[in-house]
């Protein structure tokens, strides 16, 4: 049997109204680290998604008009560091363009593999990138993590209708 879906235009629903409608779905506030080798680079993301446990892969975006993409793209790792409640500047620190993100207040070191990883942050994944998904104006970014580490039971920071809250 064949199920026949009526479709869209194919532009779809205009940008505006895509926003309008994800503003009202929170989402956990992350900042994905990296190092290609030309110093540490990395964004606020919202767009996080473990994909499978065996093995375990998460996913992320990123707008290949954003400064961290071609860091991001010629990485072969990456670390995603979660947000507490309380890292509300560090997350508009990463959010910024044109910036010296790791830059004091910023605090960060390195793991033993060289990726950048920030100080004080709930928890951590390292992963490698193993594949970069063409998406429109993003990237999709799946990497299998292969080491983390958490702080322990702290709220995380949470992005809604255009601000950040806590849970």
């Amino acid at each position: 049997m064949t199920i026949t879906v009526p479709s869209l235009p194919a532009t779809g629903i205009a940008p505006e109204r895509f926003k309008q409608i994800f503003r009202n779905h929170p989402a956990g506030v992350v900042v994905v680290t990296v190092d290609a080798g030309n110093g540490p680079a990395g964004f606020t993301a919202t767009s996080l998604t473990s994909l499978s446990l065996d093995p375990p892969l998460v996913s992320f975006g990123i707008g290949v008009t954003a400064s961290s993409w071609p860091h991001v793209r010629q990485a072969g790792s990456a670390v995603v560091n979660f947000l507490g409640t309380d890292q509300e500047q560090l997350a508009r620190t990463f959010a910024t363009s044109g910036i010296d993100r790791f830059a004091e207040p910023t605090r960060w070191r390195r793991l033993p593999a060289g990726d950048p990883v920030l100080d004080g942050v709930t928890g951590w994944l390292r992963l490698d990138i193993e594949q970069i998904v063409p998406a429109g104006d993003h990237r999709v970014v799946i990497g299998r993590v292969q080491d983390s580490w958490t702080g322990g039971d702290r709220s995380p920071l949470v992005f809604h209708n255009g601000g950040y809250h806590s849970l």
